[in-house]
């Protein structure tokens, strides 16, 4: 039977397909709808980790077990997953471990676009990479059968396009499972497993010795595709990157390789010597270039299409063009599309961060943000973090220009799924170390910015079960914070109030926003839009300053001032209140508290 499905929806299902036991993750755009597919197959233990270190010793676990087990995240979760991922390499597994990792060309929804064919190299895992749903699906059970054969982690490389892109694929069924319940025995192997030096260098000669022989089985890999057309130009290219480049050059032979590390040295010799000029078309680094290039084959790639960014069929038949390699259009060019309107991402309307940053505003503090939906508190009208680098760095960066002697003094926002994935050692760091800042928690009952995820602040897990509920004050003061205080993220006199009492503790402060966020069910029942009064409202713009999308410039102005007016959509507004507590003319209220007054 055939379904459409994501690249994302494919993996989960060949997952399932393969008898996969355990999974674990971290959400990540464009990563994070794998798990949240897989958690629907009921004999895949699915579960969302803390951070994707977790989730990769998690799943290095179930594969020491001797279960075939999976980890998912985005490109930048594998610099966390790094000391992890290294490790494995090293020791092996027992059942199939495959890490999937999604990067994300032109950094739709990330702080940079690196190329993780990169860790492949580096840590001596094979890298395989998908070309549409079919093979996203397909290459999960390949890439256990490799583990297993070759007694390695695979790394399992999709990009954002093949993520989120639907092709129709062939479903399958998943291998039958023994009946009985006996319990899995833990095979002992000491030497193995146990990475102190003394293994270790024993350990590094076998891995190298096999990266050699998966360059042999390279050569014959299924999914590594020769398509003979014209010898005049051959390309070698991978992903999402073959469909564009069979569009632009339908009668160009093609070597589409579907393990890109390590490569199969005797193909792609034979590929070269059959073509005229050989071109290498891939998105981000020129990882197949450099590697063609160092077995002695010219081979052109960079020169031609770009470094950065993400490629598309119109890209590369410009950039073709422009090389010689694609005659121009012999028809005129259609008129150019008129640009669209600029439409930044903004905080929602009703999210409970935006008034935390008008505070901080007020208070000129400088503000060390953090990745989350309060990143985009950066932009105007509310401009109002000065530094943003990685997942938990907000309350190191804080910490350190404290230490410098920064004269202001720092302040660290953090969200609750973001403190429990790195902020926790940091916020340690701060009281460890009596650093004079004050990091300021926003929990919105939520990952909220990867699509609402559960974390361990929610109470529930990701397959929907109850569990605990991380007390945010407790955890803060067991970490040593003495003064720490929780408050209402809508109420700008409560925040603004636990700002200034902290800001004047000497020493490391903690306080608590806590408002779910405002898409979430429980606070959209609640939604009640409220209005401006255009008898009281001035035009004096204060409200526009929360950048909320709810307000909008009305058409009529101040007779006094002549300034265009402030209006709600109703549509839009949640009732939150900010900007009616922003509002110095007492303008904003509720429709059943504007007939009252």
């Amino acid at each position: 039977m055939q379904k459409l499905y994501s690249g994302n929806e494919a993996i989960a299902r060949g997952a399932y397909e393969s008898g996969v036991k355990l999974a674990s993750a971290y959400p990540g755009t464009p990563s994070t709808e794998i798990l949240e597919t897989m958690v629907q197959y009921s004999e895949i233990i699915s579960e969302w980790a803390p951070n994707e270190k977790v989730a990769l010793d998690v799943a290095i676990g179930g594969a020491y077990a001797g279960v075939r087990s999976i980890a998912v995240m985005k490109h930048v979760g594998l610099n966390v997953a790094a000391d992890a991922f290294f490790y494995v390499s090293m020791t092996g597994i027992e059942g199939g471990l495959v890490i999937v990792n999604a990067d994300d060309p032109d950094m739709h929804s990330s702080q940079n676009e690196q190329d993780n064919r990169r860790y492949a190299k580096f840590a001596r895992v094979p890298c395989l990479e998908p070309s549409d749903s079919q093979e996203a699906k397909d290459m999960v059970g390949a890439a256990f059968e490799i583990s297993e054969r070759f007694d390695t982690p695979v790394l399992l490389r999709i990009t954002t396009r093949i993520a989120h892109s639907h092709t129709l694929i062939e479903l399958g069924e998943r291998p039958a499972e023994a009946d009985d319940d006996t319990p899995l025995t833990y095979r002992i192997d000491r030497t193995k497993y146990v990475m102190v030096p003394g293994n270790a260098r024993k350990r590094h000669p076998i891995i190298e010795e096999r990266i050699k022989e998966l360059s042999q089985f390279a050569e014959d890999f299924a999914y590594n595709l020769v398509e003979m057309g014209s010898a005049e130009l051959g390309i070698v290219t991978n992903g999402i990157t073959y469909q564009y480049a069979q569009e632009v050059f339908p009668r160009a032979s093609f070597l589409r390789l579907g393990m890109t590390y390590p490569l199969p040295p005797a193909l792609i010799r034979d590929f070269a010597a059959k073509v005229d000029r050989l071109v290498v078309i891939e998105e981000l680094d020129p990882f197949l270039e450099e590697e063609i290039r160092l077995m002695g084959i010219p081979v052109e790639g960079k020169s031609i299409f770009p470094i950065v960014g993400e490629l598309d069929a119109g890209v590369v038949r410009d950039c073709a063009t422009q090389a010689g390699l694609h005659p121009p259009s012999p028809t005129a060019s259609p008129p150019p599309i008129p640009p669209l309107p600029m439409r930044p991402p903004l905080l929602c309307p009703g999210c409970p961060h935006r008034g935390v940053f008008h505070i901080t505003n007020k208070l000129k503090v400088v503000v060390n943000g953090d990745i989350g939906c309060y990143t985009l508190g950066f932009l105007p009208p509310l401009s109002a973090l000065h530094t943003c680098g990685c997942m938990g760095a907000s309350i190191g960066v804080a910490h350190g220009a404290n230490k410098a002697g920064a004269k202001q003094k720092n302040v660290a926002v953090i969200g609750d799924s973001t403190f429990f994935h790195t902020g926790m050692p940091a916020l340690l760091n701060t009281a460890y170390n009596k650093s004079d800042t004050v990091t300021i928690i926003l929990d919105n009952r939520t990952t909220a910015m990867t699509g609402h995820q559960e974390n361990p602040a929610t109470g529930f897990t990701l397959s929907g079960k109850p569990t605990f509920e991380v007390d945010f004050e407790a955890l803060s003061r067991a970490l040593g914070i003495e003064h720490v205080s929780t408050v209402d993220a809508y109420d700008l006199e409560e925040v603004e109030t636990a700002l200034r009492a902290a800001l004047d503790v000497d020493g490391p402060a903690v306080v608590i926003a806590k408002r779910a966020c405002a898409l979430l069910p429980v606070a959209r029942k609640d939604w009640m839009p409220i209005e401006i009064n255009p008898e009281q409202c001035n035009g004096c713009g204060l409200c526009f300053k929360i950048g909320c999308p709810a307000i909008v410039r009305s058409e009529e102005k101040d007779a006094k001032t002549d300034r265009f007016l402030a209006e709600i959509d109703p549509l839009l507004c949640t009732g939150c209140e900010i900007c009616a507590q922003v509002c110095p003319r007492d303008a904003i209220y509720f429709r059943d508290e504007m007939e009252i007054k």
